[in-house]
């Protein structure tokens, strides 16, 4: 969640994301923020170059947690959440990252701890995750598919 709210702040987004929107404020930041403007021995040069890759993570990030592309991507989530198992998972601060059977990786933002360790001691870790993970958090696939 602070990586979200993060990057919504930087990019000005107040409530649901709207891709157009998100793509004119990336685009304006990336002119703002590009290295190239700078000189080499400029002291802004370095922090250009710092503050273009948090933009470019951060576009990355927020468009593909967005509506559109969640909506877009429904129909492959929804069949492997239903007809993959879960392989693996690994649980860091508030971010649940789920590895299915089929090779693909979800992140869920906003997983406390409580909720994970009900998760983990559930008899059927599939069973809780459909009922109280998939349904209630925000998701995005991972880069990193096996």
């Amino acid at each position: 969640m602070k990586r979200i709210n993060q990057y919504k702040k930087l990019f000005q987004v107040e409530s649901e994301i709207d891709l157009k929107i998100l793509k004119k404020t990336y685009r304006n930041l990336v002119k703002e923020w590009h290295p190239d403007k700078y000189q080499e021995e400029d002291s802004k040069h370095a922090e250009a170059e710092l503050k273009s890759i948090e933009v470019i993570d951060g576009y990355h990030f927020l468009v593909s947690i967005a509506p559109e592309t969640l909506k877009a991507n429904f129909e492959a989530y929804t069949e492997t959440i239903t007809n993959s198992g879960i392989a693996d998972f690994n649980h860091k601060g508030l971010l649940l990252e789920i590895t299915f059977l089929d090779g693909t990786t979800y992140e869920y933002f906003g997983i406390t701890k409580q909720v994970y360790i009900k998760m983990i001691n559930s008899d059927k870790v599939n069973r809780f995750a459909k009922r109280n993970i998939y349904p209630t958090y925000t998701y995005r696939k991972s880069k990193r598919d096996s």
